[in-house]
């Protein structure tokens, strides 16, 4: 009988098929604890810092666990907003863990919204180092205690540092604030801080944004470089200034009921990955951050970046308006902010004792 080479083909390599399943070690056993992650950025391994890192961690957790603990992640709201998904890692029923922005988690933290301060932040290396340190290690602890939520890591949201974009004219002084409608988010605290330098604020949703841009009904915006050349910006402002004036963040949390009835073996391994995630963040973040201001050299009719003495400028009118709002509106102690602020200037000090000592000599 004549072979049939097409259905032997299809014999072969379904032989070759089960052969290959066959040899395959399969697990018989489940994974014996879930861990589903919320958060709100694009679902992706190029346009942003933080669901890269938490894949990185899905594969470190997973492997080093032998499989015991599955990782999901559901990115781009798809488990709801950041509000809603954050209350039910509360629960800790359907949801492990989330990933929220600064504005979101002082809704579950209020003292957070100290983190917000106009120019807290000189440059990564601070920020770094203060995100790393017992302080904010206590700061999240008390967190915790308060939420049920237990701290994994800050991210720097879409590269920390925020830049201004504008169609009226090249920002490099607090002089060329005033009367420019500036679109903030609906935050009291960005509201105080741009009508300190003389601006109008404009509270808008995020949707909102690019319709208000183009209609004239705010002049400009601020976000970080890589958000802003994502958005394209330079089809409805000419100008952008990198002033650095706000760090945005986002805080990974879990529930820390669910993680202390994990095996010890197990917390540590998490605990570990997330660093490993966090630090991974960081670099993706800031490489993204700065290929946006870069494109947008390109893009913009102008672009500034002040310098130290005139960021101070900036900040001599903006702290003092945050510490007001921060104090007399949203009931901050006064205490808290000083705290925070000499925290900060010790360990910027701290680390140019560090640099002279290791390598200044």
């Amino acid at each position: 009988m004549k072979k049939n080479p097409l259905r032997h083909g299809i014999l072969t390599l379904l032989s070759a098929a089960l052969f290959l399943i066959a040899a395959t070690p399969v697990s018989a056993e489940k994974a014996e604890y879930s861990m589903v992650i919320a958060h709100l950025y694009p679902a992706d391994m190029e346009s942003n810092e933080v669901h890269p890192a938490l894949v990185r961690f899905a594969d470190i957790v997973q492997t080093q666990t032998g499989g015991a603990v599955e990782v999901k992640i559901f990115g781009a709201m798809q488990l709801g907003t950041e509000i809603e998904y954050t209350a039910k890692a509360q629960q800790g029923k359907t949801v492990q863990a989330a990933v929220l922005s600064s504005g979101a988690f002082s809704s579950f933290f209020r003292k957070y919204q100290v983190i917000t301060t106009p120019f807290l932040f000189d440059d990564y290396n601070t920020a770094w180092a203060f995100f790393d340190s017992e302080w904010y290690a206590g700061f999240m602890d008390e967190m915790r205690k308060a939420t049920g939520l237990r701290w994994l890591g800050t991210f720097d949201e879409g590269g920390g540092f925020v830049a201004f974009t504008n169609d009226k004219r090249l920002i490099k002084t607090p002089e060329d604030m005033k009367g420019l409608r500036i679109r903030v988010e609906e935050n009291p605290a960005h509201i105080a801080v741009m009508e300190s330098l003389g601006a109008k604020a404009v509270p808008l949703e995020w949707g909102q944004v690019p319709t208000a841009l183009q209609t004239g009904v705010a002049d400009g915006q601020f976000n970080a470089p890589g958000l802003n050349t994502a958005m394209r910006f330079w089809d409805t402002c000419k100008y952008t200034t990198w002033t650095g004036h706000i760090y945005n963040t986002g805080n990974w949390v879990v529930n820390d009921e669910w993680f202390k009835n994990l095996p010890e073996t197990y917390q540590q391994i998490i605990l570990r990955a997330a660093r490993q995630a966090v630090v991974y963040a960081r670099g993706v973040a800031a490489h993204l951050c700065y290929l946006g201001w870069k494109e947008g050299t390109r893009k913009y009719k102008d672009h500034y970046i002040p310098s130290s003495q005139e960021k101070e400028a900036f900040k001599k009118l903006m702290r003092p308006a945050f510490f007001t709002w921060a104090t007399k509106d949203f009931g901050l102690a006064p205490e808290l902010l000083n705290e925070v602020w000499t925290t900060v200037d010790g360990i910027s000090k701290g680390l140019d004792q560090e640099y002279h000592d290791k390598w200044g000599r």
